[in-house]
């Protein structure tokens, strides 16, 4: 049923007389009369009938007003949904606790000083390909990845920064006094990995698989803090991202051990799906973190 012949209905059903309606709604009135008569026609029903020169509902026209006034206001109330949500609405990240933690508190601060009234949701993502998952699924907007290659054909993704790699150890640790390291070295050290999935885990145990180098021991840990405060504890070595790091490694808590392999640049990337509806919301966001990364 046509949305607008059931508001012409339902002003019809008031005035019961066309040519008011007609003026009510600044039709002609044969205009008025050919939408009542579609919607007759489309239901099958008579929905008004007259008697003498008096126009009156019948009992079909009569159950057609209840279900038609329903029908607007639910209408008019999904139009005032969907107006408020372009200023308000919800907004979904995903990124790892790296980037979340040292990357982008100001970016999603400002955001939010800007934007007050959308609801703005971190979900963790402790791999490239969770987060994926999660744009190929949409159950978020936007990702922050740090692939070293691309993942997906169906994600699209725009290069924000680079980032070093630091093979790091404690102060009083054997490495720290060392000029450089070499990958079979590191095969009695205890390695300190974040999850499973990681990026720089994966090129970092690319590195020793490459060098055929069995590590004995490794730990692993869910927390980027434990896995720092661990090594600054001399319980093992690890590789990590150098915005992870920086500030230990300039306080003298953590040392950088220079390994003789090549440890590839990251680089973090801003993802999203390829077919994904850009909102006015979605759309600044993307635009604050250009500049923010800049």
């Amino acid at each position: 049923m046509d949305i607008k012949h059931l508001r012409t209905f339902l002003v019809a059903s008031d005035t019961l007389n066309f040519t008011k309606t007609a003026e009510k709604l600044q039709y002609a009135q044969s205009s008025v009369t050919a939408q009542i008569k579609n919607l007759e026609n489309e239901l099958n029903l008579q929905l008004f009938e007259r008697l003498g020169k008096k126009l009156i509902l019948t009992h079909s026209g009569e159950r057609l007003r209840e279900y038609a006034t329903k029908i607007i206001h639910l209408e008019e109330e999904a139009r005032s949904a969907l107006t408020t949500d372009q200023k308000g609405g919800m907004l979904i990240i995903g990124a790892q606790e790296s980037q979340c933690t040292y990357r982008l508190p100001y970016l999603l601060r400002d955001f939010k000083l800007k934007h007050p009234s959308i609801q703005l949701i971190f979900k963790a993502a402790h791999s490239d390909e969770m987060a994926t998952k999660s744009l190929m699924a949409g159950e978020i907007d936007l990702a922050f990845i740090m692939a070293t290659h691309k993942i997906n054909p169906y994600v699209q993704s725009t290069p924000l920064i680079q980032e070093r790699l630091l093979l790091i150890c404690s102060p009083t640790h054997s490495l720290a006094s060392k000029k450089t390291v070499n990958p079979e070295d590191l095969g009695t050290e205890t390695i300190l990995y974040t999850e499973s999935g990681c990026p720089y885990r994966i090129i970092f145990e690319d590195i020793l698989t490459n060098h055929q180098v069995t590590v004995k021991t490794t730990l692993e840990f869910v927390s980027l803090e434990a896995i720092k405060k661990c090594v600054n504890s001399n319980l093992g070595v690890a590789v990590l991202p150098e915005m992870v790091v920086k500030e230990e490694v300039n306080k003298g808590e953590l040392v950088e051990v220079k390994l003789e392999a090549e440890l590839p640049i990251l680089i973090t990337q801003m993802a999203l799906h390829k077919d994904k509806w850009i909102t006015p919301q979605l759309e600044d966001f993307m635009t604050m973190t250009k500049e923010y990364f800049r």
